[in-house]
């Protein structure tokens, strides 16, 4: 039977009690209580583990007893007990009298025998089951944690393959926490082994891939220096001439580009011509090595621009390089003798089965050819190769040119060296997310002491560089100490590339421009769409995935790939394909 309290002339509180099981039950499956705080007063509290401190009222159900009703004054002097038949008989019980009745004895004692069982049975319940549940926590963090050795796994067929096997296992076993833990802690082990030595071997394959030349590449050199020998219009002198004296006058737009790339060259020079406004005033310096200089003279001779003037010169025809020693040539040379002991070749950097996959992608990058080839670190001698001009714009080989550049010459570069894109705000997180930290080891004391970790880095690729204003510093000099640092300390203070020594040289000297004169990271990354990429100033393929080859992004690609002319006879006979 059911019956309810009331606790003042307003309020009528149900509850369930089961007499036979020896505890309260709310019927509302509420987790309140119900405590006595004053005379005439109830308050609801939050059930808490520790019940000997609080009072339960609950409705309880006897098999002899009507539905009945139980009253308590607000002054907690009378207590009065209605039949549930609506018949007004009742009992008062003079709490606050001298005289003890019997009735008021009996359900005193009563009331509280029932109140006792309660509470000592939930009690007792809620402890074994809050010690079970820490027990089987505990049990499962201990499985988690206890180290494995990879050979633990080797060979092992009992191993679940899936989430799906796993469940089925657990399910169909009915295994203990014990087991469920170890069976989890292998599944997710092997899968993590798995993974990452995918992930090791994508990368090597990428490094494979970025770091040879592609046979299409190869081909169109041997041609084109076959061509350079057999055919005297593949001899031209770049520029002829008459246009020689355009090479000095800075009322020109004079752009600088370092390669040994024949393909990635032409697509730059014919963007940078094709989306200009004034292509008469365009100045290209191309820079190449001594293998390269005759293919790439053949391909400009065969191809001219006009009416842009194109200059074709290998390093040995500058008189700076040739005179004396050239303290970016002892560098590498120094720098390629550290990184052959340090690293150990490709294979010794894979087999590394303590580092994290993204590590040894970095020092598998650093092996790259891009990163020590004297075309990647000739820039910082631009004021000397160039002594006649007063301001230039570097260009990399793996960018695209989609709009007219002639604005960059406008920009009050406010007494600064370098115009530059920063690299740290933009609304692609993953590309424009770089500080001095994400290139700079700022756990050697050199650099923590010198540099904050939470500066803004730029970027290389495509520069204005004011030649003035550089002649005025000791840019290079300093270029050429942490070089030296760096070698000194086993390639401790960075890994890869000239960035970092870029952008310790160059601190301080550096004017931010305009984001879209810059698109970075079509080359590691596929998230920019093709529409953003397509209304870019200049958007560039740093990264391996270069787009000349076959690991590059096929949504982007066709930005670069449409500058090539498919139907030309060295592309043709190459097999240099759109896609």
């Amino acid at each position: 039977m059911t019956a309810t309290l009331n606790t003042g002339p307003h309020q009528i509180l149900p509850f369930t009690a089961y007499d036979h099981l020896g505890f309260l039950q709310f019927c509302s499956g509420s987790s309140l209580a119900y405590e006595l705080t004053k005379p005439g007063k109830i308050t609801r509290k939050t059930r808490r583990r520790s019940l000997a401190s609080r009072v339960l009222f609950g409705s309880f159900s006897f098999a002899a007893w009507e539905k009945m009703q139980l009253h308590i004054s607000p002054s907690l002097r009378h207590v009065t007990v209605l039949p549930g038949k609506g018949v007004r008989e009742f009992i008062k019980v003079k709490v606050g009298s001298r005289r003890l009745s019997y009735r008021m004895l009996f359900y005193s004692l009563l009331f509280l025998t029932f109140l006792l069982r309660f509470v000592f049975v939930l009690s007792a319940v809620d402890t074994i089951d809050g010690e079970s549940k820490c027990s089987t926590i505990e049990v499962i963090y201990q499985i988690l944690e206890e180290p494995m050795s990879k050979d633990e796994l080797k060979g092992r067929s009992d191993i679940p393959q899936t989430l799906e096997e796993f469940m089925a296992d657990m399910k169909e076993s009915k295994s203990d926490a014990k087991t469920f833990a170890i069976k989890l802690r292998d599944m997710v082990t092997l899968m993590e082994q798995r993974t990452r030595t995918a992930k090791i071997q994508e990368y090597l394959y990428r490094h494979v891939a970025s770091s040879s030349i592609p046979k299409q590449l190869h081909c169109l050199a041997l041609r084109l220096a076959n061509e350079h020998s057999t055919n005297a219009a593949a001899r031209l002198q770049l520029p002829s001439a008459e246009l020689v004296p355009a090479l000095v006058d800075n009322s020109y737009f004079h752009y600088v580009l370092a390669s040994d790339n024949v393909l990635a060259t032409s697509v730059v020079a014919t963007s940078l011509v094709k989306n200009s406004l004034h292509p008469a005033k365009i100045v290209l310096h191309i820079i190449t090595d001594r293998k390269t200089y005759y293919p790439m003279q053949a391909w400009f001779s065969l191809h001219p621009l006009s009416p842009a003037i194109i200059e074709v010169k290998a390093l040995q025809h500058f008189d700076w390089f040739s005179k004396g020693k050239v303290p970016v040539l002892e560098a590498m040379e120094k720098d390629q003798r550290v990184r052959a002991q340090f690293r150990g070749g490709s294979s010794a950097i894979v087999a590394n089965n303590t580092e994290k996959p993204y590590v040894i992608a970095a020092k598998l990058q650093a092996l790259s050819p891009k990163y020590n080839s004297l075309m990647n670190h000739i820039r910082i001698h631009l004021p000397e190769m160039f002594p006649s001009l007063n301001k230039v714009v570097f260009l990399d080989d793996d960018l695209v040119v989609q709009t007219d550049l002639s604005p960059l010459w406008d920009i009050d570069m406010n007494g600064k060296v370098n115009g530059a894109v920063a690299t740290c705000r933009g609304d692609d997180k993953f590309v424009m997310s770089k500080t001095l930290k994400s290139y700079l080891n700022f756990s050697h004391p050199l650099i923590s002491r010198n540099f904050d970790p939470n500066e803004c880095a730029w970027a290389y690729g495509m520069n204005i560089f004011d030649l003035e204003a550089w002649r005025k510093t000791n840019i290079s000099q300093t270029y050429h100490y942490w070089l030296e640092q760096n070698l000194k300390s086993d390639l401790s203070l960075w890994q890869l590339g000239t960035l970092p020594p870029g952008l310790i040289a160059f601190h301080g000297h550096v004017h931010v421009i305009d984001p879209f004169w810059h698109m970075l990271g079509l080359g590691y990354q596929e998230n920019t769409s093709f529409a953003d990429a397509e209304s870019a100033g200049v958007i560039h393929f740093n990264g391996r995935a270069k787009p000349w080859l076959d690991i590059a992004f096929p949504k982007l690609r066709p930005l670069w790939s449409k500058y090539i002319n498919f139907s030309d006879k060295f592309i043709k006979s190459c097999h240099i394909r759109a896609s």
